[in-house]
C-alpha cells in the first residue's frame, strides 16, 4: 500500500520515501518474515525487474513505471541504513538499481523516458557520482557519453534534447554545488546550469509531474492555477459556507 501510494500519488513520494526510513528503524513484524526493510526492497524488486517492458509499453505503464522510478530514487536519498562499525549508509543495492533503471530508460529513448532520466539524475547525479568515484568507477562519464549520444542519433523532441544538454551543463558545474572561493553572481537560467535544481515538483491534472524546467511549463502551472481550490467551504474572509447544523 505505501509503494501504491508513493508511486500513485502526487507530491507523495519523498513523504513515502521518509516514511519508509522511520518504519525501518522503528516498525517490529511478526511473525519475522523478514524486517521491513527487507520486505519493502522485495515489493521494490518485482518493479524494477519488469524495467525493459515497462519502458517499451504504452503511456499509462511508462507514466507508472517512471512515478516508480523517482520513488526509488527518493529512497535512495532517504533510506538510512547503519554499517558494521554503526556509521551511517546509503543502500548499495538502490544505488545499483538505479543505475540499471538509466540504463532501461536510455535504451528506449522516446521523450517521456528522456524526461524521466532527465529528473532522476537531476535528484541523484551529484550524490551516485560521489558515490561511483569512492569505487573508483567511473559509471558517470558512461552515462553522459550516452545522453551525448542520444542528443546526436535518437528521434527525441529539441525541447527534450535541450533538457539533456542542460543536464550535461549541470553535470559539468559539478552538479551546480557552490564553492566559497567562488564570486557572487546572480543565478539565471542563462548562466547557471543548477537554476532550475531546487524547483518544486507539480503535477497536471493527470498526474504527470512537471518543473519550472519544463518547456511548457507556463502552460501546466496556468492550468494548475485554474483548477486549484484549496477551500472549497469557506469565503475568503474566513466565514464558513456550510449551513448550521450541517457536518
Amino acid at each position: 500500500l505505501l509503494i501504491w501510494k508513493a508511486t500513485s500519488v502526487p507530491n507523495f513520494s519523498y513523504l513515502g520515501a521518509r516514511l519508509c526510513n522511520y518504519l525501518s528503524h522503528h516498525l517490529t513484524i511478526s511473525p519475522q518474515s523478514g524486517n521491513f526493510r527487507q520486505l519493502l526492497l522485495q515489493r521494490c524488486r518485482t518493479e524494477y525487474e519488469n524495467r525493459d517492458e515497462a519502458t517499451r509499453g504504452d503511456e499509462t505503464t511508462r507514466k507508472q513505471f517512471h512515478a516508480f522510478v523517482l520513488f526509488l530514487a527518493e529512497l535512495y536519498l532517504n533510506l538510512e541504513i547503519k554499517g558494521t562499525k554503526g556509521q551511517v549508509m546509503r543502500a548499495e543495492i538502490l544505488q545499483e538499481g538505479l543505475r540499471e533503471l538509466l540504463n532501461a530508460l536510455f535504451s528506449n529513448p522516446v521523450d517521456s523516458n528522456l524526461i524521466c532520466a532527465v529528473k532522476l539524475l537531476k535528484l541523484t547525479g551529484s550524490v551516485l557520482e560521489d558515490a561511483w568515484k569512492e569505487k573508483g568507477k567511473n559509471d558517470m562519464e558512461e552515462i553522459i557519453q550516452r545522453i551525448e549520444n542520444v542528443v546526436l542519433d535518437a528521434n527525441c523532441s529539441r525541447d527534450v534534447k535541450h533538457m539533456l544538454l542542460k543536464l550535461v551543463e549541470l553535470r559539468s558545474s559539478n552538479w551546480g554545488r557552490v564553492h566559497g572561493t567562488s564570486p557572487y553572481r546572480e543565478a539565471t537560467p542563462e548562466n547557471d546550469p543548477n537554476y532550475f535544481m531546487n524547483e518544486p515538483t507539480f503535477y497536471t491534472s493527470d498526474g504527470v509531474p512537471f518543473t519550472a524546467a519544463d518547456p511548457d511549463y507556463q502552460e501546466k502551472y496556468q492550468e494548475l492555477l485554474e483548477r486549484e481550490d484549496l477551500f472549497p467551504d469557506y469565503e475568503e474572509n474566513g466565514t464558513d459556507l456550510l449551513a448550521p447544523g450541517d457536518l
